[in-house]
């Protein structure tokens, strides 16, 4: 078994984009690196909105890469810059990565809602536009 995760943040103003893609970039060469990271990609899709989509080992060598390096430096700048941010994981048998609509469906149907500070009137329905 494998574990899948998947993030969707929405950035609230364009004056954000430009970090976060630095931020981005280097949280994805630090889970193209780390143990048990299998495979990963990331999409910008309408409305500064970015998802990320990652196939591990197991639970454990996820939380390892999120509580570290990069990624843990950028995580707490989420809650400012964003406006609508979720995030859903689930296991399967192979290490493929799902497709961006079985994703986008797992979101929907079981993501959970992260803090922002700015919640938009999406998030604070606990909608998830795709």
């Amino acid at each position: 078994m494998t574990l899948v995760s998947v993030t969707r943040l929405r950035l609230r103003s364009n004056r954000y984009v430009l970090p976060f893609l630095i931020d981005t970039v280097l949280s994805f060469w630090q889970a193209k690196r780390a143990i048990g990271h299998l495979k990963s990609t990331v999409r910008n899709a309408k409305h500064r909105t970015f998802w990320t989509l990652s196939v591990w080992e197991d639970e454990t060598a996820m939380r390892n890469y999120i509580r570290s390096g990069s990624h843990r430096k950028a995580m707490p700048k989420l809650q400012q810059w964003c406006d609508e941010a979720s995030v859903v994981h689930w296991e399967q048998d192979d290490n493929r990565l799902p497709t961006w609509k079985e994703a986008e469906y797992k979101m929907k149907e079981h993501g959970r809602f992260t803090p922002v500070a700015h919640p938009s009137s999406a998030q604070l329905a606990k909608m998830i536009s795709i």
